[in-house]
């Protein structure tokens, strides 16, 4: 039975007095000033003006406009669009967000089916694998994790090679092995362990992670570099959601020393006054920091470091939300600035959904 999409009234229900609240003492790493602090009614808000700007349905499944004017989003994007339903629902309970899940998950696979070696990026293979991975632990349907399984399974036989010392091929033309691939790949093989039990996948994922910190990962300060060409040399360009999923990880596998450095040269090093990049809203950037602060928040309660980051992480959501547009609750992917009038793309806006749902609101609801 299909059940309805979410409303105000619905989420609202979940999220009414749900959170007290948190007061953080400013830990003086130079953080831009604090917005007024966002509670569950404001993440409410911003979940619901996406959905009302992006979602859509038709005989296929559900899917989501590429931007405010129409069109759809592709393959990877969409994943990270599915993992926001997941956050969502993890932060409401409301079991209207697993049935949008499901309903965008049939629209992917009418567009792209369940066998997706077609795609030539293995990244965008371990992004669904893992968003379907994440899908089967929280509603137990054991179709998810097949699609996943197949899928992780078909992608780490033609990635993963001895060369460069191990690790994943980016794409199929084996040109470069690249952090974008390997910390979500060590990721979703320990979501298949934790489902299914089998060691052969947490020796997989440590496999993937290892090869990432002996090659991208500089220990002296934290950093990811983005990838290590076929002649061996190493760009040291830093993004944050390689920061995340290397945190992402690290923190699954007990590796709490090195993503504590990795989340601290997010936060003293990539932002600006706090503030998480600015990243353009029209590229692959656009989306980077949702899927960065989603595994730095998993790690900071998993390890008890909400003194260490809460605050920092509050501060960002604060200014997404403070930034937001008026009249469509949107926010786009530059928090340090307000969200502009004209088109915006979906998958730019889509991080500032995910801030509000996995960061801890700060602040009560107004009528709590």
């Amino acid at each position: 039975m299909n059940r309805p999409e979410p409303t105000a009234n619905s989420l609202s229900h979940y999220c009414r007095n749900a959170l007290l609240l948190l007061v953080a003492a400013a830990l003086g790493w130079g953080v831009a000033p604090r917005a007024r602090a966002f509670t569950p009614a404001d993440a409410d808000a911003v979940f619901l003006g996406y959905n009302r700007a992006f979602y859509f349905t038709n005989r296929a499944g559900g899917f989501f406009h590429q931007t405010t004017e129409g069109g759809k989003t592709w393959f990877w994007d969409r994943a990270e669009e599915l993992e926001m339903l997941l956050d969502t629902y993890e932060r409401t309970t409301d079991p209207a967000c697993l049935t949008m899940f499901s309903n965008v998950y049939n629209g992917f696979v009418a567009d792209h089916g369940t066998k997706w070696g077609r795609n030539d990026f293995n990244d965008d293979i371990m992004w669904m694998v893992i968003a379907c991975a994440r899908a089967n632990q929280l509603t137990g349907n054991t179709n998810f994790f097949k699609v996943a399984k197949s899928n992780f399974e078909m992608c780490f036989a033609r990635a993963w090679s001895t060369n460069l010392g191990g690790g994943l091929w980016w794409k199929t033309t084996n040109r470069s092995k690249n952090a974008c691939v390997n910390g979500p790949g060590a990721i979703a093989a320990f979501l298949l362990y934790r489902i299914s039990g089998d060691p052969a996948y947490l020796q997989r994922s440590r496999a993937m992670f290892e090869w990432e910190r002996n090659t991208l990962f500089d220990p002296q300060s934290g950093r990811i570099c983005d990838n290590i060409d076929i002649s061996g040399r190493i760009s040291r360009k830093s993004f944050s959601y390689n920061q995340g999923t290397f945190i992402g990880a690290a923190n699954f596998l007990g590796y709490t020393n090195e993503a504590v450095l990795a989340a601290d040269f997010t936060r003293d090093h990539l932002c600006r006054e706090g503030i998480l990049p600015d990243y353009g809203q029209e590229g692959d950037a656009a989306g980077f920091n949702g899927i960065c602060v989603r595994w730095l928040v998993k790690f900071m309660k998993d390890r008890g470091l909400q003194a260490r980051y809460e605050s920092w992480l509050q501060t960002n959501a604060n200014q997404a939300w403070k930034n937001r547009r008026a009249g469509d609750n949107l926010s786009w992917s530059r928090w340090s600035w307000p969200t502009p009038a004209g088109t915006l793309y979906s998958w730019g806006c889509s991080s500032a959904v995910v801030i509000l749902q996995v960061v801890p609101a700060d602040g009560m609801d107004r009528h709590g």
